[in-house]
């Protein structure tokens, strides 16, 4: 018999592109992209609010660009399925809301020239923009999955792709948008993936479906379907809407805001977060772009082979160029010191945040898209930060 007691137990969990807060994900980037569609230039910080009968932006942006809020927001909701009125909540029952200013001329200062260069009238542009805010991002990367991500959020990610893809088919007639998933895997002693112990799928459904029928689809079309047979077993555990029904669900049954999902946006936990979210923000706020640089670093470490896993922290100051800090931690599974590797990064990437912005080509409207299942790892996607093409040039510091 196998000895578990050095085992141990490790969660994730996703939400649907229905719920409330990755609602106001979406359209907060679909903003975002539209406003870069026409002045690629643009500031944007657009936060959204979702509610019974009500859905709201507001924020600072300035930009070029001519916005029209009302249908971007009725597009996003509609193109997420709330179209039945029966759901209580669709892009023509609703008020809508614009509370839309422009960027502190302060913040404006200090982003348009950093402070190293406040008296330097050179046109480097790349050296003279700043950080758009200050504080701590982090990247993670590991050699658990082939997208290099901890199996525990993807399998989350992969659950909710895949009942989004049976409910907009009608694979599965009775689905409604609002759903969550959470995954438990159990780690041997060597920190390696030995089963799936719990899976949970909690879904907004039609009135008249019976709870049974719903835990033999979900388990026969969705979590069959999903996660590997190997990894499930006759210990493992199954809950289906664990609290009963669950027909009344998004932003009617629960409201919704802007960046309240940011751990599902990242690594499911298995790394830290900074505490900044994604969605709304253009590339000039380091929350959203030094995170996808620090990750951009994390999965190219992890592609050279020199670690089974590394945290890549990084942080700025407003209005300053280069990062204040780097930090590698390979969890002591690095083959070389941590700040051999933290050497070589400095020598290949360069983190100020208009070279950032120009190497990951941020200023494309490519934000709406990560909006749900994740900003890392998407296969499904082709992400800049995504790509490995600094692996060689780290190994040369190796």
């Amino acid at each position: 018999m196998q000895d578990k007691s050095n085992s141990y137990l490790f969660t994730s969990e996703s939400v649907s592109e229905g719920h409330p807060d990755k609602m106001c994900d979406q359209i907060s980037d679909a903003v975002l992209d539209e406003c870069l569609k026409q002045d690629n230039m643009s500031r944007v910080a657009c936060e959204t609010a979702v509610g019974t009968g009500f859905a709201m932006v507001f924020g600072e942006i300035t930009t070029n660009a001519k916005i029209n809020y009302e249908e971007i927001i009725k597009k996003t909701i509609t193109k997420i399925g709330y179209t039945n009125e029966e759901y209580g909540y669709t892009p023509d029952n609703i008020k809508i809301f614009n509370f839309i200013g422009k960027q502190s001329q302060d913040i404006k200062a200090g982003v348009d020239i950093a402070l190293e260069n406040r008296n330097d009238k050179s046109d480097d542009i790349i050296q003279q923009e700043g950080a758009g805010d200050q504080g701590m991002m982090f990247g993670y990367a590991c050699d658990e999955t082939s997208e290099k991500m901890p199996l525990a959020i993807s399998l989350a990610h992969d659950l909710l792709k895949r009942l989004s893809i049976a409910r907009k088919s009608k694979e599965i007639t009775y689905l409604r948008p609002d759903s969550k998933s959470q995954v438990t895997l159990e780690y041997d002693e060597n920190h390696k993936v030995t089963r799936v112990d719990t899976v949970l799928i909690s879904t907004q459904h039609d009135e008249n479906v019976t709870s049974n029928q719903m835990k033999n689809d979900l388990y026969q079309k969705i979590i069959k379907d999903v996660i590997d047979s190997n990894l499930l077993d006759s210990n493992t555990k199954i809950y289906i809407n664990p609290s009963g029904r669950f027909v009344i669900g998004g932003p009617v049954g629960d409201a919704g805001l802007t960046g309240r999902k940011i751990i599902v946006d990242t690594y499911g936990g298995a790394a830290k977060h900074g505490g900044g979210a994604f969605s709304g923000k253009d590339p000039t706020k380091v929350d959203r772009s030094a995170a996808y640089a620090a990750r951009h670093i994390a999965k190219n470490i992890i592609e050279t082979k020199i670690a089974n896993k590394v945290e890549v922290q990084l942080s700025y100051a407003i209005g300053k160029a280069e990062p204040v800090s780097i930090m590698i931690n390979t969890f002591g599974s690095g083959k070389i010191k941590d700040s051999q590797i933290e050497k070589a990064v400095k020598n290949v990437f360069d983190l100020r945040p208009s070279a950032i912005i120009s190497s990951l080509k941020l200023r494309n409207p490519i934000y709406e898209q990560t909006a749900t299942y994740g900003h890392f790892g998407r296969n499904d996607l082709s992400l800049p930060w995504e790509n490995t093409e600094f692996a060689n040039d780290l190994e040369k510091f190796f």
